[in-house]
């Protein structure tokens, strides 16, 4: 099926979204909704209403959300749901959408089959177990908290692995993570746990994953 993009001047209510993945990392959130309220507050008070309003359009117009087109002409998100779920926070009830696919004609099964196989969906809970799609959030407001899925972002912002391409790689490392630290430490103290992570991420032990920059042993 011909992959297209088809960027849409008319915006789509953020809740009208369907997730194609049941967690996000609220610490990303929230640093995501910090970004957002900074973009909103960077213009003086006394600037006219027009030019905040231009500030807040450029910012969402660079910032489109990608989606597919599902069936009953739903669309579904295949990146940026960390960004989603912070607008919605903020108050901000639409967003410009970007269409990568249009698979509207397909029933359902065959819909997340070929999204499943186009690495379009990641059905992981937060406890990494794979869960069936009928369990898929309905709505951007409905994603759970992973985390595993902050203290990776904040591993590659520390430099514990470069950014790569591969989909949802991220979400490899939190997995990576998760099964070699208790949550409780994540969720108790992150720093300590960031360090702990940063060692992690060295061993020869995650270099199967994406972005790995551990020591390559001479031969």
């Amino acid at each position: 099926m011909t992959t297209v993009r088809e960027p849409r001047l008319k915006p789509v209510a953020i809740l009208d979204l369907r997730p194609t993945q049941f967690t996000v990392g609220m610490r990303e959130v929230k640093a995501k909704r910090k970004h957002w309220r900074d973009e909103r507050t960077k213009r003086d008070e006394r600037k006219k209403r027009d030019e905040y309003t231009k500030k807040v359009e450029e910012f969402l117009g660079k910032h489109m959300i990608p989606v597919i087109l599902g069936p009953k002409g739903r669309y579904y998100v295949i990146d940026h749901h960390h960004l989603a779920r912070a607008l919605h926070d903020e108050g901000v009830k639409d967003v410009a959408v970007t269409v990568i696919a249009n698979l509207s004609k397909l029933d359902r099964d065959a819909f997340w089959f070929v999204m499943d196989n186009r690495d379009w969906t990641h059905p992981f809970d937060a406890d990494g177990r794979r869960r069936p799609y009928s369990d898929m959030p309905k709505s951007v407001d409905k994603l759970t908290d992973d985390p595993f899925r902050s203290l990776a972002g904040e591993l590659r912002r520390a430099g514990g692995f470069a950014k790569d391409t591969t989909p949802f790689s991220e979400f490899l490392w939190a997995d990576f993570l998760r099964r070699r630290m208790k949550r409780k430490i994540v969720d108790t103290d992150f720093d300590h746990a960031l360090e702990r992570a940063l060692q992690l991420a060295k061993s020869m032990d995650a270099n199967y994953l994406p972005g790995w920059c551990g020591p390559v042993p001479e031969e």
